[in-house]
Order: structure tokens, then sequence, then C-alpha cells
């Protein structure tokens, strides 16, 4: 690692938070990895990684699980699995049951959502508040369904009841195919929503979900190289950390073209107009 930054001190690049991170973080989805392939992740760009999810409930069928496990945990990368399963839970009244099967794993995170399911207010905050005595708790918001359209204050009011109840960090919802939720169904980002969402709530306390390429560079631009980003490709997470240095096309002239960023100095950035469109489009 000395090696590493020693041969890049030549350069300007933006200030990356060491792990643990608390911003900058970088949430992988495991559609169904083997053994070899996250050897490769972890080799690759191993410290670029946050925290991994294994997808919706791909955990309960997939026959490399504990290996997978062992590999993530021996390089001190947490595990979360699909908030899908835990809704199903949820809706079984099984919940305990879940409990003590990530006792059994050894997995220290949980996610909790109600993308799928309609879950009280109420129910959704005493869960949090629960599970948060044991396990880092990762709560998210927004819809799966493409056509559900939430006004933003809605977002913000459950983003700060979560965080309230005792979530480490809200995801928000864009599915793991980025079409949803903070997301239109073409992948657009909605820009109004995020912008009014980052107003009000600390970025470094949200995961946005942008899987696609254009989400991620538009997110960068305007919140900041230090923004948290979910639902990432293994294969996208070496491409998402040359971004955040400006490192490609993308974002070199934003970070580090002439040795600067116009992100804010508080790792915050801006959220008005910039390359991509008008913050605000009149459509949230």
């Amino acid at each position: 690692m000395e090696g590493e930054r020693a041969t890049a001190a030549f350069l300007d690049l933006p200030a990356r938070c060491a792990k643990p991170r608390e911003r900058g973080i970088t949430h992988v989805i495991d559609r169904g990895l083997s053994i070899a392939e996250v050897d490769g992740l972890i080799e690759t760009v191993g410290e670029s990684v946050d925290i991994v999810k294994l997808g919706w409930g791909t955990a309960l069928v997939t026959a490399n699980l504990k290996p997978k496990l062992e590999r993530y945990a021996a390089h001190g990368i947490p595990v979360v699995l699909g908030g899908t399963l835990t809704e199903i839970a949820i809706g079984q009244g099984r919940v305990e049951g879940l409990v003590a099967w990530l006792r059994e794993l050894g997995l220290r995170h949980v996610e909790i959502s109600d993308g799928t399911i309609a879950l009280e207010p109420r129910l959704k905050t005493d869960l949090i508040g629960r599970l948060a005595r044991e396990f880092t708790v990762l709560s998210e918001v927004g819809s799966k369904d493409a056509d559900f359209i939430m006004a933003p204050y809605v977002w913000v009011e459950q983003i700060e009841r979560d965080l309230a109840a005792g979530a480490w960090k809200v995801i928000a919802e864009g599915r793991e195919s980025g079409t949803a939720g903070i997301a239109r169904p073409d992948g657009e980002i909605r820009m109004g929503l995020v912008d009014e969402i980052v107003h009000a709530v600390a970025p470094e306390s949200i995961i946005f979900d942008a899987p696609q390429h254009p989400q991620q560079v538009w997110f960068l631009k305007h919140v900041g190289p230090e923004c948290n980003l979910g639902n990432i490709a293994a294969e996208d997470v070496l491409s998402l950390e040359t971004l955040r240095l400006g490192l490609r096309a993308d974002t070199v002239g934003h970070f580090t073209l002439d040795g600067k960023s116009s992100a804010g100095s508080d790792g915050r950035g801006s959220t008005g107009p910039r390359a991509g469109g008008s913050s605000q489009d009149g459509r949230a």
C-alpha cells in the first residue's frame, strides 16, 4: 500500500476516507458470484469495497454461501442479505428465524426495507430499533414499483424517521436495475427529488442506489466524490473508483484536470445545475 500511495503522489486527486468509511461508501451487489470471482474482486479492488449485499433472496439458494462469507470476512468486508428476504420474513412472521440465521452465519448487518410489501411506519421503526441493538441496520426507503411516485417531503420524513430509530445508513431505493425510486423507468435520476433530500438530510447518512454508469457520474458530480453509492455490480467497482478519483473522462474535468475538485470543501459538493440538466426540472 505504501508503494501504491507513493506512485500516485505526483497527482492531486480527491481525498478518499480510509476504511471503515462513513462516507464515500461503495455498496456492492453480489448476484451470485463464484468463489473465484469473489477472490478476483478482492484482489483487484478489495480496498474499494465497503459492504456487499447478497441480492434479494439469493443467500437461500446459493451453493457456496458459507465459503463466500468466509472470504469476505477474512478481508474485513461486511455482508448484508437482501432486503427482500427480510420483507418475506416479516410477511410470514418469521423475523426471529431470520435473526437466528444471521447469528448462525456470523453476519453483523441487516437490511430492513418495505419496497415490496406495505409495512406500517410504526412496525418498521420498532423493528429498526430492536435490531439495531444487535446489528448494524441499513434501512431502505422507496418502492420497487417504477410507477409509484412519492413526494420528496415524504422521502425526507421516512429517511429521518429511520435514522432516528437507529439505522446506520438509509438506502434510497433505485433497484438493482436503477429504474425505480430515485430514478425514472428509463434510468434518469429524479434530480429535483435528490436535490430536496440532500438539502434536508446529510448525504453521508444516505446510500443512493446507482447501478448505472451515468447515474454514478451524476451523483459524483452533484453530491461529491465521497457520495455513498449502492447496488454497484462487482465488475463496475474499479470503474466507479476511477470516477471518484477523476481518473476517467466522465469526471476528470470535474475533479482533477486543474488539480482542484469542484465539490465543496465539506465533501457534499453542489446539487445545483450542471452537465445533465437542471435539478429543478419540475419532475421530482
